[in-house]
């Protein structure tokens, strides 16, 4: 047992030492800018229900758009001459069919060149893109000269999620951000699709598949939708 004096003298002692440490904290405190901890961090954050996801960038940025029910994506009768595989532009319509084989056609809603700007022929796809720059081709810009030379590709830009390009031509079947356009002839010959749509065309035609645009006399063979 310590003798009474050492026990008062290592108590002041320790007073001292407490008191000291407590100004220099004090001074250091107000030196200095006071630091979030570990968890302060996370109540600065919204709750989880209103914080949004970040746009994934394999995935159409698209506003809901009501299309009309012939226009959307179905599974139809086909009895044409086309082999499985085959892409067929029916302009006339505004319709594009993947043959599927075994009497069947996925049928798509487009949107088709407005009056003079409409064609027809025979082609392949020479080129994929997902979310594809654009490059008004110098025939479009002769007659648009406000029109940019390039825009990057993304969501919300001219050629919305996918494009394919077909061989021979200044034309490519690609997405729009203007879903309403799709059943109208308002293009320059390009062929729009909706953007849920073109990711499905993409996914289903690789590079050399035919591509057969009629002209606006001829239709397709093909009966109303069941399915899809």
């Amino acid at each position: 047992m310590l003798p009474p004096v050492r026990t008062r003298l290592s108590a002041i002692l320790l007073a001292q030492f407490i008191a000291a440490a407590a100004i220099t904290a004090s001074a250091l405190l107000a030196a200095s800018p006071v630091k979030a901890g570990p968890f302060d961090a996370y109540a600065m954050l919204p709750p989880p229900a209103m914080q949004q996801p970040a746009p994934q960038a394999d995935e159409p940025d698209q506003a809901p758009y009501d299309l009309p029910d012939n226009l959307r994506r179905q599974i139809v009768a086909y009895s044409g001459p086309e082999a499985a595989g085959t892409v067929i532009i029916e302009t006339a319509h505004t319709y594009l069919y993947l043959v599927l084989g075994g009497g069947r056609a996925m049928r798509y809603g487009i949107g088709v060149g407005r009056e003079g700007f409409t064609w027809s022929g025979v082609q392949q796809i020479s080129r994929k893109a997902e979310w594809p720059d654009w490059n008004p081709p110098p025939e479009m810009i002769a007659r648009q000269p406000y029109l940019p030379r390039f825009v990057g590709g993304g969501p919300g830009k001219p050629l919305g999620a996918r494009a394919m390009y077909l061989s021979g031509t200044q034309y490519s079947i690609h997405g729009t951000n203007d879903p309403s356009s799709i059943g109208t002839r308002v293009s320059s010959g390009c062929i729009r699709m909706t953007n849920d749509d073109v990711v499905d065309l993409y996914s289903r035609v690789g590079i050399g598949t035919k591509v057969v645009v009629l002209p606006t006399s001829h239709r397709v063979d093909a009966a109303g939708g069941r399915g899809g």
